[in-house]
């Protein structure tokens, strides 16, 4: 099964374990909006790649109404829920089924977000892939990635892994649904925070930063230059 055939047969149910598969979910999600800069009435152009089923894109837009998004991912049947999403909201965002690792990303954006996706491609396409937003953000936009990372030593990953099973079971994950988890994680490849914000400067950005972690959790970005 690819990560494409994973993605769109648990598509409807993808949202219902969120707050208890990321145990930091209130932090870490709000630290991932309450970053974005500017004017929260600007009219922004907003690219989500890996959107899914919309989650992060919504909290966005509902904190800057007057933007307009593209949202970009493998699963067609993520962006369906997506589709769900932002017509409570009133919106009807650009649904791209693509991948972004290798689809041209357009541009320019003032902004540039992506949430618990970016850490299932390999390492290289991590790193091209940060060049390319870099390249289709316009002079002062800012890119913002809330996602998942290796620990830097083999003894930090493992506890980091300890610390999430031991928080998800807390929280009463049943059975059935860990070994689901269990099954998508698969498809991670997860890399280092350091490498990564060593990535984003090789690619030109400024004020690049780590806004939140909490164990593998994190939320980092940066600007592109004016």
């Amino acid at each position: 099964m690819t990560i494409q055939h994973a993605f769109n047969a648990i598509a409807t149910e993808y949202d219902l374990l969120r707050r208890i598969l990321i145990p930091c979910f209130d932090n870490f999600y709000q630290t991932a909006v309450d970053v974005l800069p500017g004017d929260r009435q600007a009219a922004l152009q907003v690219l989500d790649l890996g959107a899914g089923t919309g989650l992060y894109a919504a909290m966005v837009q509902s904190a800057f109404p007057n933007a307009a998004f593209t949202l970009v991912d493998l699963a067609a049947e993520m962006l369906e829920q997506a589709k769900s999403r932002f017509r409570q909201l009133h919106r009807s965002p650009q649904i791209i089924v693509a991948d972004y690792a290798k689809a041209d990303l357009g541009g320019p954006y003032d902004l540039i977000i992506s949430a618990l996706s970016i850490h299932h491609l390999s390492d290289t396409d991590k790193e091209q892939l940060y060049q390319r937003i870099y390249n289709s953000l316009a002079p002062g936009g800012m890119f913002v990635n809330a996602d998942q990372v290796l620990g830097q030593t083999p003894a930090l990953d493992q506890l980091y892994r300890q610390h999430w099973l031991s928080a998800v079971q807390a929280l009463g994950i049943s059975e059935g649904d860990l070994a689901a988890a269990y099954k998508r994680m698969e498809y991670d490849r997860m890399a280092t925070l350091d490498a990564q914000l060593n990535w984003l400067q090789t690619a030109g950005f400024d004020n690049v930063d780590c806004w939140y972690k909490n164990f593998s959790f994190v939320v980092f970005g940066g600007q592109r230059p004016n």
